[in-house]
């Protein structure tokens, strides 16, 4: 290898490094301002799981109503996003269930029966509406912090990378033999003897 093609290698390898390096840094810092912003916006939401002592046969977390994750939540403020998604699906879904006999939004009829009747409809209506509106904001957190979480993951892949990029350059910088010749192999000639 000649004295410039090994300088052109070791340029594009400290790039690299550069490059990989300086990603790997960019998508880690993103994904933790993703996450802490999506912490600073629940905690402003003050957002509660209902307490332990509600674990009770009646009670706000009744164990055959709700799963072991929300329960073993029972107390805990909503500061994450896998806390919000245990939130939005295993609290009010379970609790929507039960405002108008299981009908969504769209199914509930605010138009015809008596004036009791379309009072407490548009009450249901209105309950569910808030509800999957809260839902819906609270899965959309969940789903910002997986996908910043992926972000870091992905940024700690490129670290790996640009070390494996820098250990390739410290080794050729250091430890690999430095010839500045190049050896061409010979073609064999042939020589024609006269008859």
């Amino acid at each position: 290898m000649t004295k410039g093609m090994r300088w052109r290698i070791v340029t594009l390898q400290a790039i690299l490094v550069l490059v990989l390096g300086g990603a790997s840094l960019f998508l880690i810092s993103e994904g933790n301002f993703v996450n802490q912003t999506i912490h600073d916006q629940l905690a402003a939401q003050q957002i509660s799981f209902p307490p332990a002592s509600a674990i009770t046969a009646g009670g706000a977390l009744d164990p055959a109503k709700f799963s072991p994750e929300i329960r073993a939540q029972a107390g805990n403020e909503v500061l994450t996003g896998d806390q919000a998604r245990i939130y939005a699906n295993d609290f009010i879904a379970v609790h929507l269930k039960n405002v108008a006999g299981g009908k969504t939004y769209s199914q509930i009829d605010t138009s015809s029966g008596t004036a009791a009747q379309i009072a407490t409809a548009q009450a249901q209506k209105s309950s569910l509406f808030q509800g999957e509106t809260l839902r819906n904001m609270l899965l959309n957190a969940w789903g910002w912090s997986m996908l910043a979480t992926y972000t870091i993951w992905g940024g700690f892949g490129l670290m790996l990378a640009a070390l494996v990029a820098l250990g390739a350059l410290v080794y050729e910088l250091f430890f690999s033999k430095q010839e500045d010749t190049v050896t061409v192999p010979q073609a064999k000639s042939t020589r024609v003897v006269p008859a």
